[in-house]
């Protein structure tokens, strides 16, 4: 494998800061931010550096075939075009994905069983032997991408989805994925410095994603350092010269951790996501730079900062199914049943801005508070003006990232 198109997924409202991110990491990159990921040409070393790097990309695919189609047929044509022997033997494994938008096939199944036949009908046709489909590991795993008129046929590098860093067990109630939890750290332009966001501070923590993603931020640990990647099975990525390369990226990678410059706290009204969100993070190999406390939002007082420094809270505040642990504004109302539900208790927030105001607006040079929500009224809830809102999805959930800066003096909403 040489240079080839290669294509970064992210949730939807993320591109920006996805494409901002592999600029930094690929700094000759010729890159272009697209509707639901980025593009990019890029070789060997490149795929292994985003997948180890990455920590808004979901997925890191390398683009083997493009045309356009009318049927399965074409499909089928379209994936007996590719080289297979320059992937896998026949005695590896595969699994073909499908996804569409606006594709006149009735049968997305069929179109990937047609791109399955043309993959093993090519090996048997060279080799005299078939390889076999696994849908739960795959070797070579294969993502058919279908337009209106044209498709692509991509390799996926990383296997499973990078949001899996590799440290998660203890999950609770509805959970933030750690794709997500960077992105709005990103959005926030916090980077672990005294300068980038100072402290940071998660007063609805759940089982401790977003310290964990800050506290792995502050300390300069690659999001991929802990996992496998499905490149590491792959015929082009074997050789002892590339397994060499690979190696001296994790040991780059290692020698780059160092202590954290800023405090970073957690804390949940339930001890219980408290103890998963400790587990967690002694599992991401970060549980000396998080401090972690029980105790309800409302009432927390803010932390103790170095003089000077400022202070973010960050939050994710529950909503559907993490509704019961919003702490003394759930016991005046109802819980609700599903994520998909998509309201949250005004008093809740009024409240936690009540206690922001009489917590936080005392240290300068002062807090900002980050805020994602699917309450497009938030901002009136809380009787705060919002200074940015950012579009950004938690997973089928449309949300906005709320921006409020917490200052002395009357908060209103304009």
């Amino acid at each position: 494998m040489s240079q080839a198109p290669l294509f970064l997924p992210c949730a939807a409202g993320v591109e920006p800061l996805l494409a901002g991110e592999v600029a930094r990491l690929l700094p000759d990159a010729r890159l272009e931010a697209l509707r639901g990921g980025v593009s990019l040409e890029g070789g060997i070393d490149d795929v292994m550096r985003l997948n180890l790097e990455s920590r808004l990309a979901q997925r890191v695919l390398i683009e083997v075939a493009h045309g356009a189609y009318r049927d399965e047929g074409d499909l089928y044509a379209l994936a007996r075009g590719v080289d297979w022997l320059l992937w896998i033997t026949p005695r590896e494994t595969l699994r073909v994905d499908t996804t569409a938008q606006h594709s006149p096939l009735r049968s997305l199944n069929f179109a990937a069983l047609r791109v399955k036949d043309a993959v093993c009908d090519a090996l048997r046709e060279a080799t005299g032997e078939r390889p076999s489909v696994d849908t739960r590991r795959p070797d070579l795993q294969l993502v058919l991408h279908l337009g209106p008129q044209e498709a692509t046929l991509y390799v996926d590098s990383s296997g499973e989805s990078l949001f899996k860093r590799g440290w998660r067990e203890e999950k609770g109630d509805a959970p933030l994925k750690e794709t997500l939890a960077a992105a709005m750290l990103a959005a926030a332009g916090w980077r672990g410095t005294p300068e980038a966001g100072g402290a940071l501070h998660d007063p609805c923590c759940g089982s401790g994603t977003i310290a964990i993603e800050a506290a792995q931020i502050a300390c300069g640990m690659a999001p991929g350092l802990l996992r496998r990647f499905a490149f590491e099975r792959l015929l082009p990525f074997t050789p002892a010269d590339v397994r060499l390369r690979w190696q001296q990226l994790k040991d780059e990678a290692k020698a780059r951790i160092h202590a954290s410059a800023v405090p970073i706290l957690a804390s949940d009204i339930s001890f219980r996501m408290v103890d998963f969100a400790r587990r967690n993070a002694e599992r991401a190999g970060v549980a000396n730079a998080i401090t972690f406390h029980g105790g309800d939002a409302l009432e927390r007082p803010a932390p103790v900062l170095p003089p000077g420094m400022p202070g973010t809270l960050m939050l994710n505040p529950p909503y559907g199914e993490r509704i019961e642990a919003l702490g003394k504004a759930a016991a005046r109302r109802t819980p609700r049943a599903s994520a998909e539900d998509r309201g949250t208790s005004p008093d809740f927030f009024a409240r936690l801005a009540a206690h922001w105001k009489r917590a936080y607006t005392g240290h300068p040079p002062g807090w900002t508070a980050w805020v994602l929500s699917p309450d497009m009224k938030l901002p009136g809830a809380m009787r705060l003006a919002a200074s940015r809102r950012m579009p950004m999805w938690n997973g089928p959930i449309e949300c906005r990232l709320y921006r409020f800066d917490l200052v002395a003096g009357p908060m209103r909403s304009r």
